[in-house]
Order: C-alpha cells, then sequence, then structure tokens
C-alpha cells in the first residue's frame, strides 16, 4: 500500500494573523470538527513565551476529553544496538557514528522477555521491541515472532509494539499473527527535509511500511524527531503528514545531539518550544495519543509534567542508546501532577514508584548478559563509567539493561 501524503494543512486564503492567536476559542473549534490550518500551525508555532501556558491549558482541554487524567506508560526493549547500515545524521547507530554506544546483536529470546518484564512491572501497559538496522530478515521477524509470542504468554494483557524498520511484503502480516499490537516507523521530518537527513532511503518507503503495517492490522504508530534545523514551515509540513497518515499514536522525540554523529553540538530547542510542539500536535490530531519521547529530560526539563497537559503518554526509563531519567522519577512525576497509570488507575503511581524501588533494593545480581558490547573500552561498565551519571548538557550514554550485567532503569 503506497500513501499519499499531502504537505500541507488546510489553508483558508483569507485567514492570516495579525493579531496574538486565540487558542481557547481555536481549541474549541477543533473540539467541534474544524481541521487546523497552515497559518493556525504557524501561529501556534509562533506562540510567545508568556503565552504559551495559555496555549497548553486551551490544548489540554482536549486531552482531557479524549484521555481523561491517565498517562499510557511505555517501555522500550532495544533488540539489537548499533551497526546500523543507515545513515541518518540524528542516530547515535548509524553508518559511521563514532558515538560510544552500547553494540550487541540480537538478544536471546528469554533475555528479551526478561527486559520486557521489568518494565510491565513498572505500570507499561505497552512494550516496544525495536532493533536497529534498515529492515529486518525474514529470519529476524520469527526471531521477534517468538520473543512476541512468549511476552503474550506470560503477559497476554499487553499491548506489544515492534519497531524492526522498512518492512518486506508479508512481514508485517506474520508479526500480526504472532500477536503483535502494533508497528512503530517514524516519518521523523518534513518530506522537503528528508534528502539532507538521510541519504541511504526514503521519506515514501518509511510511509508505505506504515501502510504495509495498517494493511496487516497493526495499530500504526509513527512521529517525529524535533530539534534538527527545519523551518516551522517544515514543521508544520512534518505534523500535516502525521495527522494525514491516521496513525493511532505520535511520540515526538526531542534530538539528542550524539557527539560522533552529523548532529552534535545541535541545540534549537527550549522548554517553551517543546511546549508549542506538543500543542501544535495536540490540536492537529486531538484524539490521538500523543507521546513525549526521546530526549524529553534534557528540552522539556522542569517542564516535564507540565507537558502532560497535552501528552497522555510517555517512555518509562531509559530509550535505546542513552539513559533516561529514573523510572520511579517519572512515576512520582505523573503522580505528583495529579494523573494515573493506564491500566493502573486503582494503584497511585507513588505506589507504583514505591514497588519499584523496594524490588530494585531486592533484586539479586543479573547474570551476564550475551552480545555485550565494549563501547567504553571497559565492558559494559556501572553507571560510574565515562558518559554515565545524572543527564547534562549532553545525552549520557545507555550504560545499563539489555545487552548489559546492569539492571535497567525502570
Amino acid at each position: 500500500m503506497t500513501l499519499g501524503i499531502a504537505t500541507n494543512l488546510e489553508e483558508s486564503p483569507a485567514e492570516t494573523f495579525t493579531e496574538p492567536l486565540d487558542a481557547r476559542a481555536l481549541a474549541a473549534r477543533v473540539e467541534a470538527g474544524h481541521r487546523i490550518t497552515e497559518s493556525e500551525a504557524l501561529a501556534i508555532l509562533g506562540t510567545p513565551d508568556e503565552r504559551t501556558l495559555e496555549l497548553v491549558a486551551a490544548a489540554g482541554t482536549l486531552r482531557r476529553k479524549h484521555f481523561g487524567n491517565t498517562v499510557k506508560v511505555n517501555y522500550l526493549v532495544n533488540l539489537k544496538s548499533g551497526l546500523c547500515p543507515e545513515d541518518c545524521t540524528y542516530c547515535s547507530q548509524r553508518l559511521g557514528s563514532k558515538a560510544e554506544i552500547l553494540k550487541y546483536s540480537w538478544l536471546k529470546p528469554d533475555e528479551a522477555v526478561h527486559q520486557a518484564g521489568l518494565g510491565i512491572a513498572g505500570g507499561a501497559s505497552r512494550v516496544c521491541m525495536v532493533a536497529s538496522g534498515k529492515g529486518p530478515s525474514d529470519r529476524d521477524v520469527d526471531r521477534v515472532a517468538t520473543m512476541i509470542g512468549q511476552i503474550k504468554d506470560e503477559h497476554p494483557e499487553i499491548e506489544v509494539c515492534a519497531c524492526l524498520g522498512i518492512l518486506k511484503e508479508g512481514q508485517a502480516e506474520r508479526l500480526a499473527a504472532a500477536g503483535t499490537d502494533a508497528y512503530n516507523h517514524n516519518l521523523n521530518t518534513a518530506e522537503s527535509l528528508y534528502p539532507e537527513i538521510c541519504s541511504t532511503h526514503t521519506f515514501q518507503e518509511r510511509v508505505d511500511t506504515v501502510g504495509q503495517a495498517k494493511d496487516a492490522g497493526l495499530s500504526p504508530c509513527s512521529g517525529l524527531i524535533v530539534g534538527m534545523g527545519e523551518t516551522p514551515e517544515q514543521l508544520v509540513e512534518a505534523v500535516s503528514a502525521l495527522r494525514d497518515l491516521d496513525a493511532d499514536s505520535i511520540p515526538v522525540n526531542f534530538l539528542m545531539p550524539f557527539d560522533g554523529t552529523p548532529l552534535a553540538g545541535t541545540w534549537h530547542l527550549t522548554p517553551m518550544a517543546c511546549l508549542r510542539i506538543l500543542a501544535l500536535v495536540r490540536l492537529a490530531a486531538p484524539a490521538t495519543e500523543l507521546r513525549m519521547a526521546g530526549g524529553r529530560e534534557m528540552h522539556l526539563r522542569s517542564m516535564q509534567s507540565t507537558a502532560l497537559a497535552v501528552a497522555n503518554s510517555l517512555f518509562l526509563g531509559d530509550y535505546l542508546t542513552s539513559e533516561g531519567q529514573d523510572a520511579r522519577r517519572d512515576l512520582e512525576m505523573i503522580s505528583d501532577a495529579g494523573y494515573l497509570v493506564l491500566g493502573q488507575e486503582d494503584i497511585d503511581p507513588a505506589e507504583l514508584a514505591a514497588r519499584i524501588r523496594h524490588r530494585a533494593d531486592e533484586a539479586p545480581a543479573r547474570p551476564e548478559a550475551p552480545g555485550c558490547g565494549t563501547a567504553c573500552g571497559s565492558g559494559c561498565g556501572s553507571a560510574s563509567s565515562r558518559g554515565c551519571g545524572p543527564m547534562g548538557a549532553e545525552p549520557v550514554l545507555r550504560r545499563r539493561g539489555a545487552g548489559t550485567q546492569e539492571n535497567p532503569n525502570a
């Protein structure tokens, strides 16, 4: 299936904004069925800092209407790290990357299922099984299908999302037959910017993969990476493409400019800019799951809980090659902001955090996991290894969880 993606939101020639955007009135029109126009989208992005919290409050009325006060918790398992032949400029796993990330081949199924279980214990209702590379071989699909089947046997109520790259004919159907619920393949940016971001595959290949997943009955998940130097017009173009793709879930990643990648040292985002981007996505796709994803800790910083007013979903703990906020702090943040974890509404998230703390205190030493990389030059290392520690101005490289001897941040 090939989807034709429009590159602009609906434009009304008579509509130009010479006065500040009335965000509350716009949100009311969206609730009544209005689709925001390109000029409205640009006005959202152009909201001054001093009025951004008004914008968040207005967009938050749509979040509350469709998702109440719940937050969906997702958990990533990195099945295969690094060694990717693609040249995506933002990615620490890209061809030629000098980022000192963990590198390992496929986890064994039992280890992958164990890692998934740790996130589920922390309140995750969806586990995302991710592997680096342009796309899977048929053998890879069989391997992941086995893992997903085991997870479903142990946790039948849990959603499983696969993220394996560009799919070939029949592979989405095989994943669906194994019990996979969703497939993630991000558009990442605007089609007009894509040739500057990647030369080894096309924007249309990404669109086609999402179409294949939808045709196979998988829930489509597709999102963005913002902060790569895109113009406001290109950001609007990308959000429009995602809306027209009709994904069920839109993760918004904030660029983590890893050393050793072409976008190292690229810092274009502020906390207020991130809030405006999330508000734009909510207003463009009011009933779609909106996930604040990688990079939220370093770019939203103290405004993470404020972002939950428009985003109804997040990743718990760590990401693929970088450390995230401690999972206990994530759950405490959800509780402090007055939200409940989806699927665990009868439990205060702070109680879930306390359970994680107790489990971590009582956990026995983990056996050595297969395929551990030596990116730091000293094996898997501990949290005190070079590149680890508290989140700072640079991405903190992951040195625990899948592919290491250390317990994950979950």
